[in-house]
Formats: C-alpha cells, sequence, structure tokens
C-alpha cells in the first residue's frame, strides 16, 4: 500500500505526536497508534518504518477489519495446500511477506480472540505456524498497530486479550482530533486548496472568501483531516469563478432535497438519524448558529446575521445576483442595496 507522506500542521498536540513517532522510530519495539478515523494513523505507521533501521526492507499492511474472521489467521500467517476448503496451494502469509521489515495492522480492536492468540505468540517468540503446518517459521517483524477503540476498556471486560495488549503498548501514540488542533485547519484548508487549484490548471490560487473560512473553523470535523480534505476539494473542483474566492462550501455531499429517504421500518428504529443537525454539520453551509444568550447589540447581532446569510446566498450561485435575488425573496435593488450596505462589493462589478 503507498502512503501520502506529508505531515500538515503546527498546533503543539500535533507535533508532540509527530515527535514522539519519530523518537520511537529507531526503537525496535511495537508501538500502537490511537485516533479516530481521518486522523493520519496510516501516516504515523509510515513514519515509524520510513525512520527505522528497516526502511529500506518491506512495509506490509493489513486492515483487520477488512476480512472475514475465517480468512484473518490465513492472511497473517499463510496456510499448506490443502489446508482448507479452497487452499488448492500454499501461500505465505503477511508476518512472512514483512520479514526483515514492518507489519501495520490497521483496526486491530477487530481481531477475533483465536487470531490474537497466535499473533501473541508472533510477537513473544518471533515465530509464526501456517495454517496445516506442522513446524513454526522464524520472523523478524516489526509490528505498529492501529486503531480507533478503547483497548484497555476491551481488555478490561475480555473482548481485548490483555496480555496481547501489554506486549503492543511498548509505545502508545495517540493521535489529537482536528477539532482540537488550534490553527490547523486554515492551514490544511489552503494546502489542499492551492493543491486542486494546480490539478485544474488554475493560473493563481484566489483563496476562500471570510464567511467560508469562518464555516471551516466551525465545523466539527467528525471525519478530521480525510472530511477536511474532501470538502475543500469538492468546493475549489465546483467553483466556476477562478479569480475569485471561493465562496461556497457544502460539508454533506449528500444532501440534496431529493435525497431519498430511508424505508419506513429503518426510520422507526433509527429516529435520531434524521434529527437536527448538530453545529457543524450540513447546517454549516449556511450562517452560524446564534448563541441568544451572549447577545448584548441588538442591532448589531441581526446586522452580522444578515450579512452572513447574503454572503452564503452570494457564494452557492456565484455572484449572480439576479438568482440570489430570487433564492432570498428580494428584488434585484433589494439586493444590490444589502451587498452595498454590508460591504461585500468585492468583485460584484465584473459579475453583475
Amino acid at each position: 500500500m503507498k502512503f501520502e507522506s506529508q505531515f500538515i500542521g503546527q498546533s503543539g498536540a500535533f507535533l508532540d505526536a509527530v515527535e514522539r513517532a519519530s523518537r520511537a522510530a529507531a526503537m525496535n519495539r511495537p508501538v500502537l497508534v490511537i485516533g479516530e478515523r481521518g486522523t493520519g494513523k496510516e501516516l504515523i505507521a509510515e513514519r515509524l518504518h520510513r525512520l527505522s533501521t528497516r526502511w529500506d526492507e518491506p512495509l506490509v499492511t493489513m486492515n483487520c477489519a477488512a476480512l472475514p474472521e475465517t480468512l484473518i489467521e490465513a492472511e497473517l500467517f499463510g496456510h499448506e495446500a490443502g489446508a482448507f476448503t479452497g487452499a488448492t496451494k500454499a501461500r505465505a502469509g503477511r508476518f512472512e511477506e514483512a520479514d526483515r521489515g514492518t507489519l501495520f495492522l490497521d483496526e486491530l480492536g477487530t481481531l477475533s480472540m483465536g487470531a490474537q492468540e497466535r499473533l501473541l505468540r508472533a510477537v513473544e517468540y518471533g515465530e509464526i505456524t501456517r495454517i496445516g503446518a506442522s513446524r513454526p517459521i522464524r520472523v523478524d517483524v516489526r509490528i505498529v498497530a492501529a486503531t480507533n477503540d478503547d483497548l484497555p476498556a476491551l481488555a478490561a471486560s475480555g473482548e481485548f486479550r490483555a496480555d496481547l495488549l501489554d506486549r503492543l503498548s511498548f509505545e502508545v501514540i495517540t493521535l489529537p482530533p482536528l477539532r482540537v488542533r488550534e490553527g490547523d485547519i486554515g492551514v490544511l484548508a489552503e494546502y489542499f486548496g492551492r493543491r486542486m487549484a494546480a490539478e485544474l490548471d488554475w493560473e493563481r490560487w484566489p483563496g476562500f472568501a471570510p464567511h467560508v473560512m469562518d464555516a471551516l473553523e466551525d465545523h466539527l470535523w467528525p471525519g478530521n483531516v480525510r472530511e477536511l480534505r474532501n470538502v475543500v476539494e469538492r468546493a475549489v473542483y465546483r467553483w466556476d469563478v477562478p479569480d475569485m474566492p471561493i465562496a461556497h462550501v457544502q460539508f454533506d455531499p449528500f444532501d440534496s432535497p431529493w435525497r431519498p429517504r430511508p424505508p419506513e421500518h429503518r426510520r422507526n428504529s433509527a429516529p435520531a438519524a434524521h434529527a437536527a443537525p448538530a453545529p457543524g454539520g450540513p447546517a454549516a453551509t449556511g450562517p452560524a448558529s446564534v448563541n441568544f444568550d451572549t447577545i448584548e447589540d441588538l442591532r448589531a447581532a441581526v446586522d452580522a446575521h444578515e450579512r452572513a446569510i447574503l454572503a452564503h446566498a452570494l457564494g452557492k450561485h456565484r455572484w449572480n445576483q439576479r438568482q440570489t435575488a430570487k433564492a432570498l425573496g428580494l428584488t434585484y435593488d433589494q439586493l444590490r442595496h444589502c451587498i452595498r450596505k454590508h460591504g461585500l462589493m468585492e468583485g460584484e462589478e465584473e459579475s453583475a
């Protein structure tokens, strides 16, 4: 598997995690990488390998959640011909492929108890046995494992082997979610935006309009950096006026008035699926929600909300003022008055 190797960010929490990975890389010990989806666990695994003494040996990846339980052990440890139905010839497993290198086990928490037991022996003794074989094979493999599960809690409840957790947790690197990485959202958005603009052969990078950057900063990013990249790249490629700042962003690509509704029995069993969006969810494509308890100047608050609505609508309609006026239920003259009132004149004469 090929990884992207860029580390983009400046927050202290993020840089601390990267520094810890750099220090651990030189140690020939197992490492656990913990983090939410989209936080960059694969990048940390690659860093641990590339900065180690094994850098010129194989880096083998296996997603433990991508295979049925009946095949995981065969994938990890290999099998002999005739070991089970369909095993027509012998096959080396991921451990043998990673010999002298690094084995990256993603979604470690999904391993079956049987696979955990065999993995424990491989970590402890450096030996694996193919399924259907009688003799063990010596392997020299460094294990890096990743998960978004709470492994100590799973071990306490008996769902994960505590002794295996002890063997794998020489070092534990916990990656911070994007929402706590102060200052990194803007840096990442700028990076992904510029890269997408270059891919589209734009002559220059116009940047984001202020209300779009505010929306990006306010979003909670449950999918972390991976979600941010998709949102930014989608906003850039959909933008048809490359000489003007990008003024519209859509967080939920499935958001549509024609989105199919789930069957009645699914709606009844999961009522939360159509609940009001959380702050930073799909509604964040429009004006941010207002905390009424903090309002001290009603006129200023109303003006700010009106300006946010206007900026969002103009961006959504690519600064086509007649379409924007129609969408907001205004006359063309009323819209132009609002544009002047709120100082939204930049680029207006070109696109009027």
